[in-house]
């Protein structure tokens, strides 16, 4: 079945908890963490994490979009994440493998995630030690942008290099109704929404749709 991943992003950040509950039948609630370098945004950080992990059971999609995530990982996991997924553009390779390692070893799902730009090969490296690989289908960063169709062959790629492993394949950026079947149908297990969610009048009902 295909999971959906709410994005907190598109909540009224005054009445998070009540938004957090409405919900409640999606299978991971994501967390856009910004740190204003990596992309030209700032969002929230390890003090709203820990408030998130007291009032949810949805596990938590952490996507991190700060420089050299490897200085931080351990302690998202500690605040409570349970998906944490790391950009491949914000460090070197090693560092990369070195931060899957360390989300590793606190027992989370570990993944990178991959911005436009950068080609499906990029993730190579890195499939052995992943429970997620995220294609971004907008640019990271600012909500409300609109699907990139043309991410779907990077998307089909990718849905073959994982094969039979034990990762699941998401989708964030401009996930909604009429796009989530084309993401669907490329091989995507995850849909990140936001807006396409938060705007619904019947949430529970939207989250539904989008399962295709």
């Amino acid at each position: 079945m295909v999971k959906i991943a709410p994005s907190i992003l598109a909540a009224d950040f005054a009445n998070l908890e009540r938004d957090i509950r409405r919900v409640e039948s999606a299978d991971y609630l994501h967390v856009d963490v910004m740190d204003g370098m990596f992309v030209p945004n700032i969002s929230i950080g390890l003090p709203v994490v820990q408030s998130i992990r007291k009032v949810t059971d949805l596990p938590l999609d952490v996507h991190l979009m700060i420089e050299r995530p490897v200085r931080y990982v351990e302690r998202f996991c500690q605040a409570g994440a349970d998906v944490v997924t790391i950009h491949v553009e914000a460090d070197g390779e090693a560092e990369i493998h070195r931060a899957l390692d360390l989300i590793r070893a606190h027992g989370k799902r570990a993944g990178v995630v991959l911005k436009p730009g950068t080609p499906a090969e990029a993730a190579l490296p890195f499939l052995d030690k992943c429970g997620m690989v995220l294609v971004m289908t907008v640019e990271p960063g600012f909500g409300g942008q609109k699907f990139m169709a043309d991410m779907m062959p990077k998307l089909r790629q990718l849905r073959e290099w994982i094969g039979g492993l034990d990762c699941e394949l998401e989708v964030d950026g401009g996930v909604d109704p009429v796009t989530c079947r084309t993401v669907i149908e490329n091989g995507a297990t995850v849909l990140v929404a936001g807006s396409a969610v938060y705007k619904a009048a019947d949430i529970p009902a939207r989250i539904k749709e989008l399962r295709g």
